[in-house]
């Protein structure tokens, strides 16, 4: 069962095609990787996702739910953690989480749960501007995991974070599917680490999905197409080369 699904999904801006005609398909209960380069259109198919832009053309669906006839539902089941987060400085980490659960009129436990996910409970009552870019990271992803939403939509999570963090926020998505039966959909430059995470991965290169399917079909199709397979960065690196290539060729 798809839990996002995509038809044609399209978004342009003047002469410039951010996403171009995507079908791509997220499995229940699973970590779908995100891969692509900077401008390849991952944010803007997010975006897209949590209604912050409007697509052009086609359409996508969330948990059955379809845009924009469904928009409210589909914020109501999706958590989001999408570029920089954006806190009140002049606030605590538990305030901050705090007025986002009286708008999602949440129960207060959510708070305390979520900041014990992400690890910043003894934390709590540091102001936010006292925060690292790590932490501040930590509280932009307890801030998607408020009331455990059954869909996760999370571009670059681990930006920010020393190795240590990387590894405790990696686990913590690996084990949110079983966990609490939660699907994520994450993008990532950290290639590696979506190869550790990823159930599915996607491959976006100028707006166009290049590849989706498990890290196995990803190593057959490399090597049918004389990829190298020994690792997902270099497969990956050779895949958007060859593309960039052809879209060379076309012009």
């Amino acid at each position: 069962m798809n839990i996002i699904e995509t038809h044609n999904l399209t978004k342009r801006y003047r002469d410039f095609t951010a996403v171009n005609k995507l079908n791509m398909h997220v499995k229940k209960s699973q970590v779908y990787g995100f891969l692509g380069p900077n401008g390849a259109g991952k944010s803007t198919t997010m975006k897209m996702f949590l209604g912050l832009t409007r697509p052009t053309s086609g359409d996508f669906q969330i948990k059955g739910l379809s845009y924009p006839k469904d928009r409210m539902e589909i914020l109501r089941q999706t958590g989001a953690f999408i570029e920089s987060p954006t806190f009140y400085g002049n606030l605590t980490g538990e305030e901050n989480l705090e007025i986002i659960r009286r708008i999602l009129k949440l129960p207060k436990a959510s708070v305390r749960d979520a900041l014990e996910l992400t690890g910043l409970y003894e934390f709590r009552k540091r102001l936010a501007s006292k925060y690292s870019l790590g932490m501040k990271q930590r509280l932009g992803l307890a801030e998607a995991l408020l009331g455990r939403p059954p869909v996760l939509i999370l571009d670059e999570p681990t930006n920010g974070l020393d190795p240590a963090g990387i590894h405790e926020i990696r686990t913590l998505i690996r084990s949110l599917p079983q966990k609490y039966n939660c699907t994520v959909l994450v993008s990532s430059h950290l290639l590696s680490e979506i190869e550790l995470m990823a159930d599915d991965i996607g491959i976006l290169n100028h707006g166009r999905l290049l590849f989706e399917g498990t890290l196995p079909e990803l190593k057959e199709q490399a090597a049918q197409m004389g990829y190298p397979t020994d690792n997902l960065e270099d497969t990956f690196l050779a895949m958007i080369q060859e593309d960039n290539l052809k879209r060379g060729d076309r012009k």
